[in-house]
């Protein structure tokens, strides 16, 4: 596949503001792994390659087990995800689907049962960066690095 557009060389500024809200967002003092499920769930979602790629390995990076992070696709089929983290990644879910799930009462209300309304509010807004950032990457045909052991393959 080859990139459409190297969104960093042609418009550095716009593509460093949108890096640099995204940052503020997640150093709110949110749980950092829940931010690595919702944002690895949407790239699922979205069939961002790239952002699939950077995910897993910033939270493997982070601490997150691989078993985990190759089930983030099957959540509600395993064991290993908390309440708290099931109620993010069907929020997740309904706002990535938006004109499939309208982000209907039956997804937000566990939201409330472990959430309060900031952290709602910012894992909201976690979850539109990371679908702003997917469709920019599909969108530009961004092409995520190969890593030594898959060039040997």
């Amino acid at each position: 596949m080859t990139p459409r557009i190297d969104m960093w060389k042609t418009d550095r500024d716009l593509v460093s503001t949108v890096a640099k809200l995204g940052k503020e967002i997640e150093g709110a003092g949110f749980d950092p792994m829940i931010i690595h499920l919702v944002k690895l769930r949407a790239s699922q979602i979205n069939g961002c390659a790239f952002c699939v790629d950077m995910h897993v390995k910033e939270a493997r990076h982070d601490g997150e087990t691989e078993q985990r992070l190759h089930l983030v696709s099957a959540w509600r089929e395993s064991p290993l995800f908390t309440d708290r983290e099931r109620a993010a990644l069907e929020w997740t879910e309904a706002l990535t689907l938006l004109p499939q799930s309208r982000a209907e009462d039956q997804y937000y209300e566990p939201l409330k049962k472990h959430f309060s309304d900031v952290e709602i509010l910012r894992l909201s807004t976690v979850i539109g960066m990371i679908n702003l950032w997917n469709r920019l990457a599909v969108g530009m045909r961004s092409v995520h690095p190969i890593d030594k052991v898959a060039k040997a393959a």
